[in-house]
């Protein structure tokens, strides 16, 4: 058998993640909210807001346009690695050459070419998210198809999942955080213009995620810890072989619907604060870190009870909390309670599903990796990988262009019927999620 990584070499695996989970939500969290500010945002608005076909418009057909290009070039590099013959490994060389483009790309998103509204600017951010997407992908990938490499067993899985999983929401902690970071540089720096003081901000965390992503890349000999062998199974036969696992499409289709909803949530949270509960914008980071803070605390209770019970019945679970959450989304500022309030309400009833929902899903797709290797002789983890962050941001992409279609319908303050029908579409999407997997079989 080959060797466990050590508990630091695990912190270490799960740094990478708080890179990539920064640059990613700072996507999701800024773009709708830097391109197309509320009125009382105090930014310009920096693309039209073109309607097309009565519902589109511009900003949610750029971040569709973005993804499309990165779901080409999802099962290419998935492909790339699983057949890699590489000395020093079939991952970790991809992900040491994605870092310094994805932290670049990230942060010109946010340098439009004309500091008012513009086509030019809708050119200009189609091609910075599409090489920002193609870039952090070819770390993204590899990443993810090492945990099932380096864990031997389904508790070291859950393990493994749980400190990615911390990373991935210190990432969200940390892009929803963009507009304090930004009144520290205007606090600190004499920065007037509040364009440049967000821009400054997200330069910042792009340094700190790159730094973190090579964390992996340093402390962890890819080669003395995985023994599987490159695959050669053509790209195409590769992909069709993942959707030929029943509890393979379940999965997808309920993780599908979780990340739209998740993206949904992302791309709003400055706007429920601001105009929805008349909050100020710096007050999203705190919510924030307050659900992910209170999420730490069912870590150890999602460990221990899935090991018993099995994960099935808390994923179940998890997508029941977040229809009632969304739901609650349609009423926020109309409920009987103060402002600060509500919003404690809405994210610490949805510190469980963070909780559930981050550590059970990744561990259940390694555990489907490995009886597939099983059975089939071929190691093509990084395939099933692909598949499933291939839509996992499709998902994302889908969030924040419905969210972005929606605010047609209001995102100021006294015009927020837009923002309202984030809660219905969001209960919706959770409702399809929870039916779908509960047709998935557990093998214990």
């Amino acid at each position: 058998m080959n060797k466990t990584l050590s508990l630091k070499q695990e912190i270490a695996y799960a740094a990478g993640m708080i890179g990539w989970s920064t640059m990613t939500n700072i996507i999701i969290v800024m773009l709708p909210y830097f391109y197309l500010p509320p009125s009382n945002a105090g930014l310009p608005p920096l693309v039209p807001q073109l309607v097309l076909l009565g519902a589109f418009n511009i900003l949610s057909i750029i971040a569709a346009s973005g993804r499309l290009v990165d779901a080409i070039y999802d099962p290419f590099i998935a492909s790339r690695s699983d057949a890699s013959t590489n000395k020093n490994g079939r991952r970790m060389p991809f992900m040491k050459w994605a870092i310094v483009p994805a932290m670049l790309f990230c942060g010109l998103v946010f340098y439009p070419i004309q500091k008012t509204e513009s086509l030019h600017n809708a050119w200009w951010l189609t091609l910075t998210l599409c090489l920002f997407f193609i870039s952090v992908t070819t770390y993204i990938i590899p990443y993810n198809a090492l945990l099932a490499e380096v864990t031997n067993t389904p508790r070291q899985k859950v393990k493994l999942s749980s400190y990615q999983q911390v990373g991935f929401v210190i990432g969200i902690i940390l892009s929803a955080c963009t507009n304090n970071f930004a009144d520290l540089v205007e606090a600190n720096f004499h920065v007037a213009n509040r364009s440049e003081a967000i821009q400054t901000a997200i330069w910042g965390l792009c340094i700190l995620s790159g730094i973190v992503m090579l964390l992996p890349i340093f402390f962890i000999n890819e080669k003395e810890f995985s023994v599987a062998k490159p695959t050669h199974i053509p790209l195409w036969p590769a992909i069709k072989s993942t959707f030929k696992n029943s509890n393979f499409k379940y999965y997808l289709i309920s993780d599908f619907a979780f990340y739209t909803a998740l993206s949904i949530i992302s791309s709003g949270l400055l706007f429920f604060c601001t105009v929805l509960l008349g909050l100020p914008e710096s007050e999203g980071g705190k919510f924030m870190g307050a659900m992910v803070m209170a999420s730490l605390l069912f870590y150890p209770i999602v460990n221990f009870g899935s090991a018993k019970i099995g994960k099935k019945p808390f994923v179940l679970l998890a997508f029941a909390v977040l229809c009632l959450i969304f739901v609650t989304i349609f009423f926020l500022g109309k409920l009987p309670f103060g402002p600060h309030t509500q919003i404690y309400i809405l994210v610490l009833s949805a510190s469980f599903p963070l909780a559930a929902l981050g550590i059970l899903p990744t561990a259940i797709l390694a555990d489907i990796a490995q009886k597939d290797t099983l059975e089939t002789g071929e190691n093509h983890e990084g395939m099933f990988f692909a598949v499933k962050y291939l839509f996992v941001k499709l998902g994302q992409t889908l969030g924040i262009a419905i969210f972005a279609m929606l605010t047609i319908y209001g995102k100021d303050p006294g015009n927020d019927f837009g923002l309202r029908l984030n809660g219905i579409v969001g209960f919706g999407l959770c409702l399809i999620a929870l039916l779908f997997f509960s047709r998935f079989k557990e093998e214990r």
